[in-house]
């Protein structure tokens, strides 16, 4: 991968300059997984940073042999770089939702790489301040009635990883939908059901696509907190 296409693929990596990516990109390792497959173990958190070349991962939490997903990553966006920078366990894996391509950069390599371009440096914080500031609206949310919540999860969604201007993401299990919303599996066949029969989403089962049709509605029902 050439870096101009790197650098368009991720966020993260906009204002990095060429000799940063250059050098990002010698020394990643490549993976490839097929759906199902865990990604990241347990007891393998604080040692990579991992970027989403293509396909959809869910970070799962277990707890007394329940497991349940907390977030959806996708293309272009990148997970484990908290454990790096606190160096605490993690109680969560990573499992591929489709098949999945990624690239993983060591802890002391992508240290190193912060600490040489400070303009990567001071980007990495500020989407970590966006994630932070997704979570509060998350909390703030909690009360809010099941369609807005998940409305709220597709835009972010289609916001953080989707394709074509924000219309189609991944076709989402709805109970792994249903987990990160934080509402019941049956609410979120309902609410699908509900938005499929607006037409303000469409789910084509063979290609694994969920389009969100109308878009500006499905923000409008987000937005009623």
């Amino acid at each position: 991968m050439q870096a101009i296409f790197f650098s368009e693929i991720f966020p993260l990596m906009s204002t990095a300059n060429p000799q940063t990516l250059e050098w990002l990109l010698n020394v990643a390792t490549e993976h490839e997984y097929p759906a199902g497959r865990a990604v990241l173990m347990e007891d393998s958190w604080g040692n990579a940073v991992y970027f989403i070349v293509d396909g959809w991962v869910k970070v799962r939490r277990t707890a007394n042999e329940n497991s349940s997903a907390v977030a959806i990553l996708g293309k272009g966006e990148f997970f484990g770089e908290m454990a790096i920078l606190d160096e605490s366990p993690r109680s969560t894996d990573v499992i591929a939702l489709s098949r999945v391509k990624l690239f993983s950069i060591s802890r002391d390599r992508f240290i190193q790489i912060l600490f040489k371009d400070s303009q990567l440096h001071h980007r990495m914080l500020q989407l970590m301040v966006r994630r932070l500031r997704q979570t509060n609206l998350r909390l703030e949310m909690r009360l809010a009635p099941p369609a807005v919540k998940l409305a709220h999860s597709l835009i972010t969604l289609g916001e953080n990883c989707g394709q074509e201007n924000n219309k189609e993401i991944f076709n989402i299990p709805f109970q792994d939908l249903a987990d990160v919303t934080e509402i019941s599996l049956e609410e979120t066949t309902k609410i699908m059901e509900k938005l499929a029969e607006k037409n303000w989403i469409a789910i084509d089962e063979v290609n694994q696509v969920l389009r969100l049709v109308n878009f500006k509605q499905l923000t409008n029902l987000a937005s009623r907190i």
